[in-house]
């Protein structure tokens, strides 16, 4: 970790979550803004760097993986607080500590792939082991949409234009997910929701790309 800072600002002087253009993001926003001050005050006063944020949340991910695959619901579903928690703080940290970057960018990015095909592989695997298949089929389906959400993004940027319209994101799966995982029963519902939202979100993304982009090159 890093070295803590005697200039650590107050909690009050720090921003709040950034805006996210999705279900839950402007009530997230609202909620937990002071929360969220808190938080990213105490971090920084502890001298943590933003990598070892983002990689305490792909353990947390990848634990969670491994305890739905010993056929484990309720606990994974608790990890998945923490590896939001942590997934949502690691940019705010950058951003106050100065050391926001493209490569840090693309390691969160990266990671955040990583650990979505660890959850949604490992609820994959259980369900199909229970013979589950409508619920694994969903499963499967979830991961390849979420992945899909995120790849639209990064061709996009690539491109020199904004994607990030959507529905349902990363802090709305993690939420779904967290509900499918510790409430009895919810998992299908919730796999269902994940696929149909998913779904709109791909075309809402679709759609702003088009919008944004010429259909020919200008001669």
């Amino acid at each position: 970790m890093g070295e803590p800072t005697s200039r650590t600002p107050k909690a009050r002087d720090l921003p709040g979550p950034r805006r996210n253009p999705s279900a839950i993001g402007p009530l997230f926003q609202r909620i937990f803004s002071l929360p969220f001050r808190f938080a990213l005050a105490g971090l920084i006063r502890t001298g943590i760097r933003p990598w070892e944020l983002t990689m305490l949340s792909l353990l947390c991910s990848a634990l969670a993986a491994f305890l739905i695959v010993q056929g484990a619901w309720f606990v994974p579903g608790l990890l998945l607080i923490p590896a939001g928690v942590f997934d949502v703080l690691d940019g705010a940290v950058a951003r106050q500590r100065g050391e926001d970057s493209r490569f840090g960018a693309f390691l969160d990015s990266s990671l955040d792939r990583v650990g979505d095909v660890l959850l949604f592989g490992a609820i994959f695997w259980s369900l199909a082991d229970q013979g589950l298949r409508l619920e694994a089929g969903l499963a499967l389906a979830a991961l390849v949409i979420s992945l899909g959400v995120s790849h639209l993004r990064a061709e996009g940027e690539a491109l020199g234009v904004k994607v990030s319209e959507g529905l349902f994101q990363r802090m709305e799966r993690y939420v779904a997910l967290m509900i499918g995982l510790t409430a009895p029963g919810a998992m299908l519902p919730v796999l269902a929701i994940l696929v149909g939202f998913g779904g709109l979100t791909v075309l809402q993304r679709v759609g702003s790309a088009w919008r944004q982009l010429p259909l020919r090159e200008k001669e």
